[in-house]
């Protein structure tokens, strides 16, 4: 029992930073930060939904919204913001799960078999969100690196060049807590579900051989006459 208490705990802590790390590099803006280092005068970030700049000196940011959602994005762009909100919502659902399925709290507290599923269920809800993190963070990350790489290679230097910022690295450490998370709590409580179970089984069976050795016993008891009386007086009452 102690094991699975620090099971749940382990993977509630990790769930929550996972979840918190992925919902804050959504939605922050420094995705894509400029990599030239002559420009000393301000600091620019691009992230999924506006680009701000900050002066270095005072530290004012003026910050620009993208277009309408509806507008012609790029394919990064559009893929990307679809795959970090979809990690979003499943690590959210995922952490809620696990904090209904914790021993600790009040919820089926009569039905430890029942909570076990609830922590599977969300193990299950943050390796799903691992998935699109990972691979929209990885994948815009790669492609700012190749797109700054390719302007390297043919000697192009148009405007500002950007590598991935600490909004992307912040969405990379989220998904890998989730794989981390959601591996621990779905193979270990799995685990002790075949555990739980194996144990109920057979509480419930000595529990029926209890019940019927003290029918047994109390039927040996009656005299024979008793038990007809009282037979027979309930298929009186009943007709």
């Amino acid at each position: 029992a102690g094991m699975k208490f620090v099971l749940q705990y382990v993977g509630c802590f990790f769930a929550f930073f996972s979840a918190g790390f992925l919902i804050i590099s959504t939605w922050t803006d420094c995705w894509m930060v400029n990599a030239d280092d002559s420009l000393e005068v301000s600091t620019k970030c691009r992230g999924l939904w506006w680009e701000c700049v900050t002066n270095v000196f005072d530290g004012i940011q003026t910050c620009d919204e993208y277009d309408s959602i509806y507008a012609e994005h790029s394919v990064k762009l559009v893929l990307t913001r679809a795959m970090m909100i979809t990690a979003d919502i499943l690590s959210g659902f995922g952490f809620l799960f696990l904090i209904l399925g914790l021993d600790c709290v009040k919820f089926l507290p009569d039905e430890p078999l029942i909570k076990l599923r609830i922590c599977l269920v969300s193990g299950v809800l943050l390796l799903l969100a691992g998935l699109p993190g990972i691979t929209g963070s990885v994948w815009y990350a790669v492609d700012v690196y190749v797109e700054r790489s390719s302007l390297l290679f043919h000697n192009v230097f148009l405007g500002i060049q950007y590598k991935f910022g600490w909004s992307c690295w912040l969405g990379m450490a989220g998904s890998l807590g989730c794989f981390l998370s959601g591996s621990l709590l779905t193979w270990c409580m799995y685990l002790f579900r075949e555990t739980s179970s194996g144990r109920f089984h057979s509480a419930y069976s000595l529990r029926k051989g209890y019940s019927s050795a003290a029918t047994v016993v109390t039927n040996a008891h009656l005299p024979s006459s008793q038990t007809a009386t009282s037979k027979m007086y309930a298929v009186d009452t009943r007709v």
